[in-house]
């Protein structure tokens, strides 16, 4: 049976390491730093500070503490370098680019076209969504398209434009001024941050709304008292024979 051959052009060599760790760093000299530099200090029995040392000597100092000297910054002069342990390196790493991506906002941008010759009552129609789109925090790209020769009505786009960049000033405020591009004028206008103003104000309410109800547990509270009191209290007293 032949056997298999496998050709050179299919050799894919192995990636690189993201990271060099140990003896994989080679230079001679690295900046040693870190947050528990003093837990070193105490393990190996002398003052380690955030310095340059030569590389063979943190590898021991790595190598004694049971963990791993890790670069971090390899093409700062000398390359910067960490004693920690490399798995618990990479998981603080990946936690926090975790972290970094979900705190990123998502830019959302709404297009709105409009006409040269746009009606009132269009313009109004537009207007609206582009409100409702500012109000949700997305940003709007209002644009003029020109056909054949509605190009000769560049002014008129223009004043579209400006007048629905004057309609939502209190929504939003333009990136720049309309801009014409081939046969498309466009602006983009980004919200304004109301979203808080929304939050304390809807956080007032509530605070309203508890005080409100806790007023009236306390006057359901006391009604039930009143109500709770022995009726024949006072009847009892007079009742009871004299001397």
């Amino acid at each position: 049976m032949a056997q298999r051959r496998f050709h050179r052009r299919n050799f894919k060599p192995p990636a690189a390491p993201a990271f060099r760790i140990n003896g994989l760093i080679r230079v001679p000299k690295i900046r040693l730093v870190g947050d528990n530099l003093e837990e070193i200090s105490e393990v190996i029995g002398q003052q380690i500070m955030s310095d340059i040392y030569p590389t063979h000597v943190a590898q021991d100092w790595a190598r004694e503490m049971n963990l791993d000297l890790v670069e971090i910054s390899p093409k700062a002069d000398p390359p910067v370098c960490r004693i920690i342990d490399f798995k618990k390196f990479l998981y603080i790493r990946k936690k926090k680019e975790k972290e970094m991506k979900d705190n990123q906002v998502k830019t959302v941008v709404k297009e709105i076209r409009l006409g040269p010759n746009i009606s009132e009552h269009d313009f109004n129609f537009k207007l609206r969504h582009a409100k409702e789109f500012l109000e949700s925090g997305a940003k709007v790209r209002a644009y003029v398209h020109f056909r054949g020769r509605t190009i000769v009505f560049k002014d008129r786009g223009e004043l579209v434009l400006l007048r629905m960049l004057k309609e939502l000033t209190e929504f939003g405020s333009p990136e720049e001024l309309p801009r014409l591009e081939g046969r498309r004028m466009s602006v983009i206008i980004s919200p304004k941050k109301i979203q808080k103003k929304k939050a304390d104000k809807q956080k007032g309410n509530n605070k309203k709304n508890k005080e409100k109800a806790d007023a009236k547990a306390k006057n359901v509270d006391a009604k039930e008292t009143v109500n709770d009191a022995p009726k024949d209290a006072g009847k009892d007293s007079g009742d009871q024979p004299k001397e």
